[in-house]
């Protein structure tokens, strides 16, 4: 059963797992010139789809559990970890996307990395503690 929660995530899920299968392609191709003129792009691009793919995942799994049943939705603090690793991911990959090929000001989007991660490791706390 299906509800507002649950669609979110899946929803977020889907995104993140999209982007993520063409952000990958388009680095393995298009961009295959581009990230070897750059020292560790290729890694760093690598990097950024692994980890938004494996939460893409996250937020699938996330998603489909359900703390007694499929009727009741996610519990609060794995639909809030489900959050913030969408909104960590973002960060996190978006800004690698980025740094890698040389868009947008470093010095605003070198912070935004790590407090990325943070996100991740406080969402997968978060869903540690939920009721699910």
């Amino acid at each position: 059963m299906s509800n507002d929660r649950s669609t979110t995530l899946r929803q977020l899920a889907s995104l993140l797992g999209a982007s993520g299968v063409g952000l990958g392609a388009f680095g393995a191709h298009a961009l295959k010139a581009t990230l070897s003129k750059k020292a560790g792009a290729g890694d760093n691009w690598r990097t950024a789809v692994s980890y938004q793919l494996v939460h893409a995942v996250a937020l699938l799994a996330i998603s489909t559990i359900d703390r007694k049943s499929m009727k009741t939705p996610p519990s609060p603090s794995s639909w809030s970890g489900g959050k913030l690793m969408a909104l960590g991911t973002a960060m996190f990959s978006g800004s690698i996307y980025l740094l890698t090929l040389d868009v947008g000001p470093k010095k605003l989007l070198g912070p935004i990395t790590p407090v990325g991660g943070l996100l991740l490791i406080s969402g997968w706390v978060m869903v540690g503690m939920g009721n699910i």
